[in-house]
């Protein structure tokens, strides 16, 4: 087995991933309590939200405010998804610590997410990082490649194509690059191909593995990635999210699960474990209905277990 890292750091997208992809719209003072318990829990990176138009994702109309109160918790890095330029300039005027573009690497799945095509989007991220250049803030643009690994739409997404549009979003501007399985169509042997010709490409650009519990291979996936030495993956509290695109998507890798995975493997998150269980359990009441994942909530940490100093 090779030598994994000493750290990773989980980030939360439960608040945006998670919220946009069901119906119950929590509250911002719910979502404010999450935040505020994830932090107490030891995450100290979250995706707060979304600034898309409220009337296409009413769950997410609260991400100004929400953002607002995570910037007052020190050492919190809060991010915000952003779809094109007019989102990206809402997260500079709040001062978000990072935004993320997605682009889907499947031409289906980019049109019928963003309504434009993948090389339409690389142009937005010159556009955006004009912008951020020109307002002299200091948030961070991360260019995140989505159906990296295939497409319910499309099929087939092809390596090279992933990798031409990742260097493209270099080239254009983004400050890091991520890759997202989207539709839960990855194994660990594809992750390894993949991310290792990732890695060759971006270096130390190439930053978070987002991976959909769709098949039940996310923590796998997540595995095969930090053997490469990849060291920072999305998650969702209760495994929460997915894909519209992705009929019988069961949702993100849970967050729980894999902070449990980490530590048990050595790999030190920095997080407490019990309390991140009683947060899952608090979301689920207020969740009360919609489909939620995982699996340690279940049986509870094995007594045998014992957490990194």
């Amino acid at each position: 087995m090779k030598n994994l890292p000493a750290t990773a750091v989980i980030r939360e997208v439960g608040l945006r991933d998670g919220l946009q992809s069901i119906a119950t719209i929590l509250p911002t003072a719910r979502k404010c309590e999450w935040v505020s318990r994830a932090y107490a829990a030891g995450q100290r990176e979250i995706e707060v939200g979304s600034f898309v138009p409220p009337k296409l994702l009413p769950q997410l109309a609260d991400t100004a405010e929400v953002l607002a109160y995570a910037q007052t918790l020190p050492g919190l890095v809060a991010s915000v998804l952003v779809p094109n330029l007019k989102g990206a300039e809402r997260a500079l005027d709040a001062n978000a610590d990072l935004m993320l573009l997605p682009l889907s690497a499947s031409h289906a799945h980019s049109l019928a997410n963003l309504r434009k095509t993948p090389d339409e989007v690389v142009d937005e991220m010159r556009r955006i990082r004009a912008a951020r250049d020109a307002s002299g803030k200091k948030t961070l643009i991360e260019g995140g490649v989505g159906t990296a690994f295939g497409c319910a739409l499309q099929g087939e997404v092809k390596h090279s194509e992933v990798l031409r549009l990742m260097q493209a979003l270099l080239d254009a501007g983004a400050d890091r690059v991520s890759l997202a399985d989207t539709v839960g169509y990855a194994d660990p042997r594809s992750v390894s191909d993949l991310f290792e010709q990732a890695l060759r490409i971006a270096g130390g650009a190439f930053c978070c593995g987002h991976f959909h519990d769709t098949r039940g291979l996310a923590l796998a996936n997540v595995y095969a990635a930090l053997q490469l030495g990849v060291t920072r993956f999305d998650a969702s509290l209760a495994g929460i999210g997915g894909c519209p695109h992705a009929p019988g998507a069961s949702g993100n890798a849970a967050t729980e699960d894999l902070a449990f995975m980490l530590e048990a493997s050595g790999v030190r998150t920095g997080m407490d474990l019990p309390l991140l269980l009683d947060l899952r359990q608090q979301l689920v009441h207020w969740l009360d209905g919609e489909p939620t994942h995982g699996t340690l909530w279940r049986a509870g940490l094995p007594k045998t277990f014992h957490s990194q100093p």
